[in-house]
């Protein structure tokens, strides 16, 4: 993936209240549930706070998917925290399959796939479909004694798990562009 294909994507990618707005008013509802429900601690927001490289955030999703629903809003509130450097943008998957036809996930098309590229959109890291929190959550309850109803609203103790890890993840691409040779030059620092 060239950045300059990158930044095309990155370009006609909608920002998260357009992407939301693309929905049916249920998963417009089921979105904004969980993105009321997150929260990003106090200490969460000065640690974001502190990112000095631009870390562009593409995420392939599909508005109808659960775990885009269980976890994109998760991300926005993260880049709320800092908006002038973590950027996000979102993709609909199935209409941009040049994209997603190169993202395949144990063989399949899935979703949420995110993309974290350097300002000038070299790729960094690509991370999907779910975190390591979300699976092991998943894990429980399909393997476990127990099964989810899916009545009720999202487990926050799950949620909470979940953004920590994609927290995790956006720190260490801004570790890595922080102490990028290439940056260090051109920043002089």
């Amino acid at each position: 993936m060239h950045p300059t294909f990158l930044a095309e994507k990155f370009s006609v990618a909608s920002d998260y209240a357009a992407y939301l707005a693309t929905g049916t008013t249920e998963q417009q509802r089921r979105w904004t549930q969980v993105y009321d429900l997150a929260t990003v601690s106090r200490a969460q927001t000065e640690f974001i706070s502190t990112f000095v490289r631009t870390l562009h955030v593409l995420v392939v999703s599909g508005i109808w998917c659960g775990d885009c629903v269980q976890q994109v809003p998760l991300i926005q509130r993260l880049a709320d925290a800092n908006p002038s450097r973590v950027k996000l943008r979102i993709l609909d998957r199935d209409a941009h399959k040049d994209l997603s036809s190169m993202l395949k996930i144990n063989g399949g098309d899935r979703v949420p796939v995110v993309l974290l590229l350097s300002e000038d959109f070299e790729p960094c890291a690509t991370l999907g479909d779910r975190t390591l929190s979300r699976y092991r959550a998943i894990a429980l309850r399909q393997l476990g004694a127990s099964c989810a109803t899916g009545i009720g609203g999202p487990d926050v103790d799950e949620m909470k798990a979940t953004q920590q890890d994609w927290l995790i993840e956006l720190e260490r691409v801004q570790l890595m562009l922080r102490i990028s040779p290439r940056l260090r030059m051109k920043y002089g620092d």
